[in-house]
């Protein structure tokens, strides 16, 4: 069993980053990723979370960092 990406049509390269949603929200980030890849699995990690080192073609890991609000006790 191979592990390679699967090859794109004829003038089609798949894209396998997308540097350009950093700093956009988690959503944002979601829209543009599933509007080049349809079939994305994308999972939502906090940034430094262990992860497995298995290789699936259809799956995008999105890692964040950020505190969106003030942390209260509630």
């Amino acid at each position: 069993m191979s592990c390679a990406a699967p090859k794109a049509p004829a003038g089609e390269e798949k894209k396998t980053s997308w540097p350009e949603v950093v700093g956009k929200s988690i959503e944002e980030a979601k829209e543009i990723i599933l509007k080049d890849m349809p079939e994305a699995d994308i999972v939502v990690l906090p940034a430094g979370s262990p992860v497995t080192l298995d290789f699936r073609t259809n799956r995008v890991r999105i890692f964040v960092d950020t505190v969106a609000s003030i942390p209260h006790i509630g």
